[in-house]
């Protein structure tokens, strides 16, 4: 198995060596890519397939064919770290998945999923294993189903039109409709799925061997397609919601984001996560732990108001990423962007880009909001501490501030909610006490 592990915008060039790819392969993981819902229209969104190799963009995650897999992992780095290795950025890769998704990773279970041998989704499966392991060693959930059967005897109740009908000329046996306890539910169909899935797609020898055993567990259970099965049926309550977590990994193993390909020449599977969206999901959960109890609520992707009005036809609708209410009132904006801020000694702005200021102005001007945030990940290249650059919009001493700031995705968890709720704080008490001394101006 040819594993390699490159970062998000790097290359990785064609060759047989350790740092290399057989053109073979980059080939077929190119194909592989290309049917990703992130390919885009060219084809290239996820992997940019040249002469001389492959080029990673902005999603992350891991592309498989058989007998190779391709790594891609996010740049998240804290301020003044340089050389940040694999195993930390997979791991702090994951802890944004698990903070985002709802995934059940204790820092117990963090320390024995071995980060250093297996790409992000032989470890997510390793998890998946795991906790599945111990969740049927407590039983496996079971409910009461109607069942038809022709006995001897007579079980549950005798269905009178199939008795006189089918078995008319069978009176030796009853038709009988009972129920039973049965594990054919729901719940289990989606583990026997995400089972019988990644048996085909595991490469990792203790994964491949932990499913085998599963899927003898799970034998009486229906093997249903994931598109098939029916989510609307389960139903958690405090007999079963230990298996909660689980469902959250399932869901992410047979949802859209694993796609798997079989069709014609191309034969792989990739789980790839937009590093854009990730971050916007990553922040939103995080803030909204933050603010718990705060009297603040957090909301993404909503607003949807119009920019422009053709009589009572509204136009270009607007989707700020993140919206902070305060009751009915929108208190701050803030627009979450995966890009590295340059140091300022290179660039006086820092490249932030002129179009998303133009933009989150006309989000503040839309909904009536004076605090906006551009808010971006912190990196090595930056200063240690978080940026938190407060603009006045238009002139000096406006009452509208736009902030440009950062944020440390390698701090603990408890320190990002901390350092997140100062953000909203400090911009709303900044904004609210109208002070004319500001660091720049946005013109």
């Amino acid at each position: 198995m040819i594993r390699r592990t490159i970062r998000e915008w790097e290359r990785i060039a064609y060759g047989s060596g350790d740092a290399e790819i057989p053109e073979t392969q980059a080939d077929r993981l190119a194909a592989v890519a290309r049917t990703s819902t992130f390919s885009g229209r060219r084809g290239e969104g996820v992997l940019e397939h040249g002469r001389k190799g492959l080029r990673a963009r902005g999603v992350v995650g891991v592309i498989a064919t058989p007998g190779c897999q391709l790594e891609i992992l996010p740049k998240i780095e804290g301020g003044g770290e340089s050389g940040v290795s694999d195993t930390v950025l997979r791991q702090r890769l994951i802890h944004m998945l698990a903070v985002t998704y709802d995934l059940p990773i204790e820092a117990g279970a963090m320390t024995q999923l071995g980060w250093q041998r297996e790409t992000v989704l032989e470890l997510l499966i390793r998890l998946f294993c795991a906790k599945l392991t111990d969740a049927v060693r407590q039983g496996m959930p079971r409910h009461y189903l109607e069942h038809e059967d022709d006995l001897p005897a007579l079980r549950g109740r005798l269905d009178v039109i199939r008795q006189f009908s089918t078995l008319a000329v069978s009176p030796q046996k009853l038709a009988c409709r009972f129920d039973a306890l049965s594990p054919d539910i729901a719940l289990n169909q989606v583990m026997r799925a995400a089972v019988s899935k990644l048996s085909r797609l595991s490469g990792a020898p203790d994964n491949q061997r932990a499913l085998r055993e599963l899927s003898f567990v799970y034998a009486d259970v229906a093997d249903v397609p994931p598109n098939a099965l029916r989510w609307d049926r389960i139903v958690l309550d405090r007999t079963n919601r230990r298996w909660r977590d689980l469902l959250s990994l399932a869901r992410l193993f047979l949802s859209d984001r694993h796609q798997q390909t079989s069709a014609g020449t191309i034969d792989g599977h990739a789980l790839l996560f937009e590093m854009n969206v990730l971050f916007e999901a990553y922040i939103e959960r995080t803030l909204s732990r933050a603010l718990a109890g705060t009297g603040f609520r957090v909301s993404s992707q909503g607003g949807h108001r119009d920019c422009l009005y053709e009589g009572e036809t509204g136009r270009f609708r607007t989707r700020p990423d993140l919206i902070v209410r305060q009751g009915e009132k929108i208190a701050l904006i803030i627009d979450t962007k995966w890009k590295r801020m340059t140091p300022r000694i290179d660039d006086p702005k820092q490249g932030v880009s002129q179009t998303d200021v133009y933009q989150l102005m006309a989000y503040g001007r839309l909904y009536d909001c004076p605090n906006v945030v551009l808010l971006y990940p912190h990196h090595g290249d930056l200063p240690p501490d978080q940026i938190r650059c407060r603009n006045s919009i238009a002139k000096r001493g406006a009452d509208e501030t736009l902030i440009v700031a950062t944020h440390d995705l390698a701090g603990t968890q408890g320190d990002q909610r901390e350092s997140l709720r100062q953000l909203v704080v400090n911009s709303l008490v900044f904004g609210a006490s109208r002070v004319d001394a500001v660091d720049h101006e946005v013109v």
